[in-house]
This record gives C-alpha cells, sequence and structure tokens, in this order.
C-alpha cells in the first residue's frame, strides 16, 4: 500500500474527504519526524513505536571492491512493531 491508496482507504474509514485525510497523514508524518529529530519518540500502544537511535563509527567494506572504510558515527529511526501489529502479521 502506498500513501494514496493509505489516503483514499482513510478517507473511506473515517468518512472524511481524501484531502482531510491526507492533510491527517502528513501531519502525523510531520509530528513523528519532529519527535524523533528531537531525540523523543513516539508511541502508539499496541501498534508501532519510533524512536532515535544513535549508531556509532564502524568499519565497513565496500561490497564492489573490497576495500576497508571507516563508517561515520550518525542517527536511524528505529521503528518497532507492537503487539497488536506483530499478531496481525501472523494472520491472528
Amino acid at each position: 500500500m502506498n500513501k494514496s491508496e493509505l489516503v483514499a482507504a482513510m478517507a473511506s474509514k473515517a468518512d472524511v474527504t481524501q484531502a482531510q485525510a491526507g492533510a491527517c497523514v502528513d501531519a502525523m508524518m510531520d509530528i513523528v519526524a519532529s519527535e524523533v529529530s528531537s531525540g523523543g519518540e513516539v508511541n502508539i500502544p499496541g501498534y508501532v513505536k519510533f524512536s532515535r537511535k544513535d549508531t556509532k563509527e564502524r568499519m565497513g567494506r565496500n561490497p564492489r571492491t573490497g576495500e576497508a572504510r571507516l563508517i561515520p558515527a550518525g542517527t536511524a529511526v528505529k521503528i518497532a512493531p507492537g503487539s497488536k501489529l506483530k499478531a496481525a502479521g501472523k494472520g491472528a
């Protein structure tokens, strides 16, 4: 499912226009991005938890040449599924 399909499904389920549903999707993702970038987390119990993870500097390898190179420290977004999402994935 892509974003436009998600917006259409949300609009249908919530009985709102696609423009309103699209604005809600955009607002939610903006809030998640803002909170995670500032070091916080967004937790929707049972469904998903977004948080920031700091990565350490490490050695990597160019798969084409085999040359070793230093990968600098950085940040990543960690997304952890909740119990309801895990159960949905198992077909329960």
